[in-house]
């Protein structure tokens, strides 16, 4: 069924891969669309049949088809809401509707496949849409008209929708705004949605003339073709706007409504997502769960699980802070021992060691330390780690002008897969460990004799 689904919202959209003949068009009526008041229908005459996109006179069981009745209870995707999913029946027929598909702006088509016997045009059909489905579908497509009110009243009335989708399983709105949101707007957003769905006003559906149900304080929604004659939808005073979708009665039946993520799109468009009725209970009762575990976790309650996580978070900066002390005081000792294996050359001490465990900021401490504690040198030392190599160079007293650190870290680097450079005093850079690591350190003594003769 997913996969019908699927394949229906790819193909079966007008112009989107499926397309209906200017024939077929002008042989059809607008269907005739009886959903608003009902889920089920009988007397569904099949008036045109499409399978693999073309139209043909009648399907066998196990074909993917696309049917066409005079009219329908099941509501066709169009200004974000999903298309309905049912079944179409008769004596001996089955139709499982995955999908419904607006064609040519007028007519729905039933996406789906026959599960048994066979159907011909001209068939009278019963059509019988997932009530479930809907019911959970229209919660979320009237929270969406309460979400615009409460943005436009929080953020300003530049607020303008510019795309939704209106699922079963959650509602997505995105709209203009310029920066993020903070969390105390989303709260309040949230909480004056909410306040409107306690308030339990009627949901009041009228027809009217476009410029009137403009008079009236509609407002027409992104993306919606609207006729001369348009339906609107008031909630209270709190939301009036123009929409052809399914709607609760009143706004109480949406129950509950909670925002589960607010974000950037793209430039100057933001989205919200949310989640209504069961589904806003399901997501609540999660989050609550997830609170409890980690409450075991620290092993306090829901209640003092901030102050947990900050007592969590200040043990763990001592001990870094102590570990970091314990490192200093090893990286200590162990370069006092490093001085004693540094060769004289023209009077300069040169010094080349690898070290296991020693990031770049333990090096150029330790660079740092054995400056001071042989005075006239030039130092290269390589700490690794998970296979990669640090390095830091550093040169002093009467070796500079001689030696630059960069040029050293430059000759090291190059030959490990590396890079590197930095001041004529200190330099880093890094590259691959391995025996090429071990020959390029064991060659630095030759290549700084020249420089220090």
């Amino acid at each position: 069924m997913e996969h019908q689904r699927e394949t229906a919202r790819a193909a079966g959209k007008f112009g989107g891969g499926v397309t209906l003949s200017a024939e077929l068009v002008a042989s059809l009526e607008p269907t005739a669309f009886l959903g608003y008041e009902r889920l089920q229908a009988d007397g569904l005459s099949v008036v045109a049949i499409l399978k693999d996109g073309v139209p043909v006179q009648s399907a066998q069981v196990g074909d993917e088809v696309i049917v066409f009745t005079a009219q329908t209870p099941f509501y066709a995707e169009s200004g974000g809401q999903v298309g309905d999913t049912g079944l179409l029946s008769a004596d001996g027929v089955r139709v499982e509707v995955a999908d419904t598909q607006k064609f040519a702006g007028q007519f729905h088509g039933h996406v789906g496949k026959i599960g048994e016997g066979a159907l011909r045009v001209g068939q009278v059909l019963s059509g019988q849409v997932d009530g479930q489905r809907r019911s959970a579908t229209i919660l979320n497509h009237s929270a969406t008209h309460l979400l615009h009110a409460a943005l436009r009243e929080v953020l300003g009335t530049h607020v303008q929708q510019k795309g939704s989708l209106v699922a079963p399983d959650r509602l997505r709105f995105d709209f203009s705004h310029f920066q993020p949101i903070s969390a105390e707007d989303v709260a309040l957003i949230e909480r004056k949605v909410n306040e409107q769905v306690r308030a339990n006003n009627a949901a009041e559906v009228h027809h009217m003339g476009m410029q009137e149900a403009l008079d009236f304080g509609a407002m027409a929604l992104f993306g919606e073709k609207y006729g001369e004659n348009v339906r609107v939808l008031k909630m209270g005073e709190y939301s009036t706007e123009l929409c052809g979708g399914t709607h609760v009665s009143r706004t109480g039946d949406i129950g509950l409504f909670k925002i589960t993520s607010e974000g950037g799109v793209s430039s100057g468009v933001r989205r919200i997502e949310a989640v209504t009725g069961q589904g806003a209970l399901d997501y609540v009762a999660e989050e609550e769960s997830r609170l409890q575990q980690a409450a075991q976790l620290l092993g306090g309650s829901e209640a003092d699980v901030v102050e947990k996580i900050r007592q969590l978070g200040e043990r763990q900066k001592k001990l870094e802070r102590e570990l970091e002390s314990l490192k200093a005081k090893v990286a200590s000792g162990a370069t006092a021992d490093l001085g004693s294996a540094a060769v004289d050359v023209g009077g300069v001490k040169v010094l080349v060691a690898r070290l296991e465990g020693f990031d770049a900021k333990a090096l150029r401490e330790a660079v740092d330390r054995l400056k001071q504690q042989l005075g006239d040198a030039v130092i290269l030392l390589a700490g690794v780690q998970d296979g990669k190599a640090a390095l830091v160079a550093g040169v002093n007293g009467s070796a500079m002008g001689r030696v630059k650190a960069g040029e050293l870290v430059s000759y090291v680097a190059g030959q490990i897969g590396g890079k590197g450079g930095g001041r004529p005093d200190m330099a880093q850079g890094g590259g691959e460990d391995g025996p090429q690591l071990v020959a390029a350190l064991d060659g630095v003594l030759a290549w700084a004799k020249p420089h220090l003769a």
